[in-house]
């Protein structure tokens, strides 16, 4: 089971837990799980055609998965996965 933390934005999504167990041999598969388990943080990852959004960044420990294998890279039981949203805003 790979862990993923969840940023704060999307804690009250998951019953404001900072880090949620999943299942899945790779990013997508636990991301997937995520979403099944805690089902209204799912638009917030993954847009209507079930593709994670654009610009939810996510790492696998350190590693951008982009570097890797995207959302196929493989995860391991001590996995980390950390979802990084977007941030928009600043001062004019």
């Amino acid at each position: 089971m790979a862990k993923i933390i969840i940023p704060t934005p999307l804690r009250k999504f998951t019953g404001n837990q900072a880090t949620i167990e999943t299942n899945g041999s790779n990013v997508l598969e636990s991301l997937q799980s995520l979403a099944e388990t805690h089902p209204e943080i799912k638009k917030h990852i993954f847009d209507d055609a079930g593709q994670v959004r654009k610009f939810v960044r996510l790492y696998l420990g350190d590693e951008d998965i982009k570097a890797l294998q995207n959302e196929q890279t493989a995860v391991q039981e001590n996995s980390v996965i950390s979802i990084i949203p977007a941030i928009a805003g600043g001062s004019k």
